[in-house]
């Protein structure tokens, strides 16, 4: 059964947390805080970035999640911080990552999975949905909905998986006006971390690169490069960009599937893992139901958890310790 399993493998990639689980607060986590009201998830998430790019042997490690439960076991698989990913919740959606979800979807996926976990949730925020002007108001909405993290990209809407063909990207003055505006929701509102991706090696390495950099100057917390191909490459942008950057492994996909530990001493900050929940759904849910359609005609469908497991999975035992706990008996006088 699979809660024999759980945490049977030890997270390798722990990094300092600002905000142990368990331990009382402490106000020094909110010293690196950007917005104007600061976040304590968003200070966390950012101290995360900032030590992954000082640690040359561990990187902040996301497996990018699509609902409360598949991030809720991230969490319990020693994680330390939640990635909504835009692939992700389309393809719970039963769609492709091709800008049929947006702002309302999103944000609705947040609150759910902010009731869900302790970790810090970073949220995959597409083009931000529309002008600056909706860039804005998608930064403080998500901050709003409980995110710690954005991350916003320069494609043309609508926009696609960065592995996948037919993508564009916007001129350079769109793309710096699209991440000023959300800079400055960030700096004006709840604080939240700026992840700031751009897909223009389309356009050449130099363009890349270019938008990369002035993304770091205009104040973006962390850097994205989509689909750097091979591990000279991920070496030379990291050697150039110097800030913290992320590393996006999709296998079987456009860029080289280096061994975590290898992302970490290349240099990158955080390593997304986009689809590997979603391969995940697809062959077991494919494998469950042909088993139970060999097992129909012979004998019992198969069993592929005790339902004790399944409910513990799905939060049953936390449910029936508080009805224990608010039971009103317990409050006779």
């Amino acid at each position: 059964m699979s809660d024999k399993i759980v945490n049977s493998v030890p997270y390798p990639f722990t990094l300092p947390d600002p905000l142990p689980k368990g331990q009382p607060f402490n106000p020094s986590v909110l010293e690196n805080s950007r917005g104007a009201r600061p976040s304590v998830q968003a200070s966390r998430l950012r101290e995360l970035f900032q030590q992954g790019y000082r640690s040359r042997d561990k990187a902040l490690t996301f497996v990018l999640s699509y609902d409360g439960l598949s991030s809720r076991l991230i969490e319990e698989a020693g994680f330390q911080a939640i990635f909504l990913g835009g692939y992700a919740m389309s393809a719970s959606a039963g769609l492709p990552d091709a800008g049929y979800i947006a702002f309302g979807e999103v944000s609705q996926k947040i609150a759910e999975v902010a009731r869900q976990v302790s970790i810090p949730i970073m949220v995959d925020g597409d083009t931000g949905y529309g002008s600056p002007l909706n860039v804005y108001r998608t930064v403080q909405g998500f901050a709003q909905a409980g995110a710690a993290g954005i991350m916003v990209e320069d494609q043309t809407w609508p926009k696609r998986c960065g592995h996948t063909k037919g993508k564009s990207v916007v001129p350079r003055a769109e793309a710096y006006a699209r991440m000023q505006a959300a800079i400055d929701a960030r700096n004006e509102g709840i604080d939240i971390v700026i992840l700031a991706r751009t897909d223009a090696l389309i356009e050449g390495w130099d363009e890349a690169i270019a938008r990369a950099l002035k993304f770091k100057e205009m104040g973006a917390d962390a850097i994205f490069i989509e689909a750097l191909p091979d591990r000279a490459a991920m070496q030379k942008a990291n050697e150039i960009v110097k800030a913290p950057m992320m590393a996006n492994i999709i296998q079987g996909a456009l860029t080289e599937n280096l061994s975590g530990k290898d992302l970490a001493g290349i240099g990158f900050a955080a390593i997304a893992y986009a689809t590997t929940l979603v391969a995940a759904q697809l062959k077991s849910v494919r494998e469950a139901l042909e088993d139970l359609k060999k097992a129909m005609p012979v004998g019992p469908a198969p069993v592929i958890e005790s339902f004790d497991v399944i409910c513990q999975g799905v939060g049953f035992g936390k449910y029936w310790e508080m009805e224990k706990r608010y039971a009103p008996e317990n409050f006779q006088e």
